[in-house]
Parts: C-alpha cells; structure tokens; sequence
C-alpha cells in the first residue's frame, strides 16, 4: 500500500497495491506495520458500517476529547465524496476542507486523525463505508459542524437541495460556532 500526504497535515490518503487475476483481485485494507513504518501507531478498538442511498449526506461529524476518533475509511459498494475539517485550533490549515473520492472501484483510503470533522455523500445509486475508529464512540463527547457552512465552501458532488440530511445534521453550528476542543 501507498500512504500519501494531502496538503492538511496528518491526513492522508491510503492508495492499496491490486492484485488482480481470472479469480479477482487482492489488496491489504490495513496493515499495522506499514502504518507503524510511516509514522502511525493507532490501536484500532471498533469498525463501523453504513449503508445510505443516493444523495443521502452524513456530516460533519467529531469527538471531542478525551473521546477523539482517528478514522481509517473505506467504500466497500458505490461512491461517495469524502470530506474531512481541519478543528485543530493550532493549526496552519484550521478551517480548511479537503474532499476525495472514494469507491469500491479505486478503493483509495481516507485515514483521519484525530482533531477533524467528517462527513460524506452518497454520488451513487447507494453506498456502501466501512471505516476503523481508535476510540470507542461517546455521545456526551459528539460535535459537528453545518454541511453548507459557506465558510468551508464544500462541493459535495451534488445539488444540495437534494440532499438526504438528518434531523440532527440540519440543526448544527457553523464551525465559527461550533463546540471543538482541538
């Protein structure tokens, strides 16, 4: 596997070596060493699995510490533009969206560490994401910042008057005003 760095600091985009025969294909989805190699030594403690169809936008979500999740993502059916924000108030790039597209088809990786906000949308007729969190979830420790906060300027692949959201996900603070501790 290939990690790359994106122009966000610590977030990184996992491209897997295929191999690819009459039977199939094959590739590592994760492999401590290669990690560990980089740089990244994350004990992983619980996967989680969604499935959503076309046009449906989850996001953006985080932990605050001390319940701060890393994410490893992966699709396993369909597509979806992927996008993480950089909270870390330290940061040169605070406030900055970095967005990707993963699929089953490039099965690239978006590995985010802790201090980002994370959302996706579904671009396919249904998707299908898997991704590895190093910290257990804690509802008293949740935030989450607006999807159309005009600030972050997020193309999200789509109309977003079209756009499947949550309840929950509608209601949420502008990162100006959003609770994160990073």
């Amino acid at each position: 596997m290939k990690i790359k760095e994106t122009y966000i600091k610590d977030l990184l985009i996992v491209e897997p070596i295929i191999i690819k025969d009459e039977r199939g294909y094959f590739f590592e989805l994760y492999n401590k060493k290669k990690f560990s190699d980089f740089g990244i030594d994350i004990e992983y403690v619980q996967d989680n699995q969604s499935f959503s169809k076309q046009n449906t936008l989850r996001g953006l979500h985080y932990q605050n510490p001390p319940f701060a999740q890393t994410k490893l993502l992966s699709v396993l059916q369909g597509e979806i533009i992927d996008v993480a924000v950089d909270l870390r108030k330290k940061s040169a790039t605070y406030g900055k969206a970095f967005s990707i597209l993963l699929s089953a088809e490039n099965k690239k990786q978006l590995f985010i560490p802790q201090g980002f906000a994370h959302g996706f949308s579904v671009i396919s007729e249904t998707a299908c994401v898997m991704y590895k969190c190093d910290q257990f979830y804690n509802k008293a420790s949740e935030g989450g910042i607006k999807y159309d906060d005009p600030s972050l300027n997020i193309d999200w692949g789509m109309d977003l008057n079209d756009a499947i959201v949550s309840d929950k996900d509608q209601v949420l603070p502008f990162i100006e005003n959003c609770n994160s501790l990073f």
